[in-house]
């Protein structure tokens, strides 16, 4: 076709549409209007989901049904229905915390071995062997040895399954962080709350299933990264609730909208939503949108109340530490995610602030606050949810991104103030509550503290234990893309740590 033939075809008037000709009426032409403005307003809310140039969510004609958050049958049994997750981001010291090391003292001040200084950060800084300056002591019924920094934690220690022997592949954060959240070293894959909802969905349809309570002060390294679904549909990553002003923002209804226009404009968005769901049947993303938008508003009818913290008593506020300034902010997020489980939530994780437990320098300093902040409330948290009979089905995981050193590390000549540099190799976690064999220690690193060496754990054994105690194997929880079956444990082995399950 010549340029001039396309000059004249392009001249040639469009055919008008039928509801505007003379077969038409007003009443089609408003009704077509109508259709095209809501239509107009569901593409924008959709926006950079829907039509984003990711192709991963796009489902197989061989399974076009969509994704939502109902509840979910589990492979087997579960010991637990919901996880609370503590999350120390920093990297608390183990040989602070929880792993005792007396040998430490003998070697004080020694240079250490090649292989204890391979996972060194920065070696200019090193000191040489640093002994813990707190004293341990055996606690509960168990006998477990844990520091006098954590004297409430230590007081439910026979709730409790210590594990001293996990290991990550990684000294830096960044990437250790996206491996505890998500089981690898490398951004933009699922995080383990991500995964749990996407294999179980949720009891409580007014809530969403993956809530997460962040600090104030700051957000983790990675930031919001650390609860994404990445190329899981979107309704399954974390939801951000504040524990300072109003929960959710934007969420209550403009107030001169009378209740009964409101309900007539979501069951029109319902019956829209609806049919141009059923015109593109095979969009699991869009189906994930639509199953957001959704719970949003159900949700105005539901978290005021939820996280309504003046409903509980003196006593238990004071238990949580709401009336001290230190321990105030996350003992009120404690509680809150208390309050979440027990109205159906499957996934809570808290956030400290930053990188407080990352005692490069002023380790002393470091590790008074950061216990401080966090001992009473977490021990709070395992009391309340024991004596309200919900310990049982709750699974309470403690823990960070890696330990530290059984070094001393000067940072910028400061000989005075010593702290710890990152410890990869062997550090300490706990887990508590549903299907968790309480007052056990399990696992061991050598004589220093440095490496795991007994009955290691990897992060990929930690998560496959989380998903059996929710009744889910670990193999089977997979979600294919690209022709590939993704699997939170996939390219690494894996094993359930039955020792410390009951």
């Amino acid at each position: 076709m010549s340029i001039r033939n396309i000059r004249e075809q392009n001249r040639t008037p469009r055919q008008a549409p039928a509801c505007l000709g003379a077969g038409g009426s007003r009443r089609d032409f408003f009704s077509t209007m109508v259709d095209g403005i809501y239509g107009a307003a569901l593409a924008y809310l959709l926006g950079g989901d829907f039509f984003s140039t990711n192709p991963a969510l796009a489902a197989s004609l061989e399974e076009p049904s969509g994704y939502d958050l109902k509840p979910k049958p589990p492979h087997f049994r579960p010991k637990a229905k919901a996880v609370i997750q503590l999350f120390m981001n920093g990297g608390p010291s183990q040989v602070d915390l929880f792993d005792p090391k007396p040998l430490l003292s003998k070697y004080a001040g020694k240079v250490p071995s090649r292989d204890l200084t391979t996972d060194v950060v920065t070696p200019t800084e090193n000191t040489g062997i640093l002994p813990s300056p707190y004293k341990f002591s055996k606690h509960g019924q168990s006998g477990l040895e844990i520091s006098e920094l954590l004297p409430h934690t230590a007081a439910c220690v026979d709730d409790i399954a210590l594990i001293r022997s996990m290991y990550t592949e990684t000294p830096n954060h960044e990437p250790a962080l996206f491996m505890m959240q998500s089981g690898r070293i490398i951004m933009g894959r699922p995080s383990l709350g991500a995964w749990i909802t996407y294999g179980l969905g949720t009891e409580n349809q007014n809530l969403p299933a993956y809530v997460v309570l962040d600090d104030p002060k700051g957000l983790p390294i990675n930031g919001i990264q650390n609860w994404q679904s990445a190329w899981l549909p979107p309704l399954y990553q974390g939801t951000r609730f504040r524990s300072e002003g109003p929960p959710v923002l934007n969420l209550e209804p403009r107030p001169e909208w009378p209740e009964p226009a409101l309900e007539a404009q979501r069951s029109l968005l319902r019956r829209l939503n609806e049919a141009h769901r059923q015109r593109h049947p095979y969009e699991p993303d869009l189906d994930g949108r639509i199953s957001s938008y959704e719970l949003a508003a159900r949700m105005q009818m539901s978290v005021g109340e939820t996280l309504d913290l003046s409903q509980e008593s003196e006593k238990t506020k004071e238990m949580y530490g709401l009336n001290e300034e230190l321990t105030a902010s996350y003992g009120k997020r404690c509680l809150m995610a208390r309050r979440l489980v027990e109205r159906g939530v499957r996934f809570v994780q808290i956030y400290i602030e930053q990188q407080i437990w990352d005692a490069h320098t002023e380790l002393d300093k470091s590790l008074r606050y950061s216990c401080g902040k966090t001992d009473k409330p977490t021990a709070a948290l395992l009391k309340d949810l024991k004596q309200r009979g919900l310990l049982d089905s709750t699974l309470v995981i403690w823990c960070g991104e890696f330990g530290r050193l059984p070094l001393g590390q000067a940072g910028m000549g400061n000989k005075d103030n010593l702290g710890r540099d990152h410890g990869p190799s062997g550090f300490s976690v706990w887990m508590a509550g549903g299907g968790i064999k309480g007052g056990t220690a399990y696992g061991a690193t050598d004589e220093l503290g440095h490496k795991a060496v007994e009955n290691q754990v990897s992060v990929h054994d930690f998560h496959a234990t989380i998903l059996h105690l929710l009744g889910m194997n670990f193999r089977d929880l997979v979600f294919e893309r690209h022709g590939l079956k993704e699997k939170l444990t996939d390219q690494f082995p894996a094993r359930v740590v039955s020792e410390v399950l009951v």
